[in-house]
């Protein structure tokens, strides 16, 4: 009977290739995971966002505005469209019967969107595009294509201070949808 010499350089190359799988398992995984999660990611997380964030503008301290005269306010602000920055000027009109309850009209006609104005003769809003022409304490159409009256936007007024709730709504159409 003869003795043999355990084959240390079979198990060698076997723990060998063992280590090369567990590397090479383990590198797929990794490169498929930095790969896959981004994919993954962007299905999910849509459900955890908020529908929309509130966009509150402070307009001005709310006992300086006149009583029943309509005032146009512009705010500029920052918007940012993916890594893209631009200022841009929200216009709103404010009208008040008492200096406790406003009406905040968003500055854009609801026909095409254009920005309007006020005529102290005829005492009403005019936008010059299409003459579109709107009730002064209401916004309701008095004349012109527009489809509908003139968009308020929510207001409160925290110490003091008269804010409105940014939003955009379509234009040309009969219901007020925000965009």
């Amino acid at each position: 009977m003869t003795h043999q010499e355990p084959d240390h350089k079979a198990s060698t190359e076997t723990d060998r290739r063992n280590f090369l799988k567990l590397i090479s398992t383990a590198g797929a995984l990794i490169l498929g995971a930095f790969a896959g999660l981004p994919a993954l990611l962007s299905f999910v997380t849509p459900a955890f966002r908020r529908s929309r964030p509130e966009n509150w503008i402070a307009l001005g301290q709310a006992e300086f505005f006149d009583w029943q005269i309509p005032i146009r306010i512009d705010v500029p602000q920052t918007v940012t469209d993916a890594w893209m920055e631009r200022r841009i000027i929200r216009s709103v009109w404010i009208y008040t019967e008492d200096g406790e309850d406003f009406t905040i009209f968003n500055g854009r006609c609801t026909h095409l969107a254009c920005a309007y104005s006020f005529d102290e003769e005829e005492d009403m809003y005019i936008c010059p595009c299409h003459q579109g022409l709107y009730d002064t304490v209401t916004g309701d159409v008095l004349g012109g294509p527009p489809p509908r009256p003139l968009d308020t936007l929510e207001g409160k007024i925290e110490n003091g201070v008269l804010f409105a709730r940014w939003e955009d709504f379509r234009p040309g159409i009969s219901e007020k949808t925000a965009i």
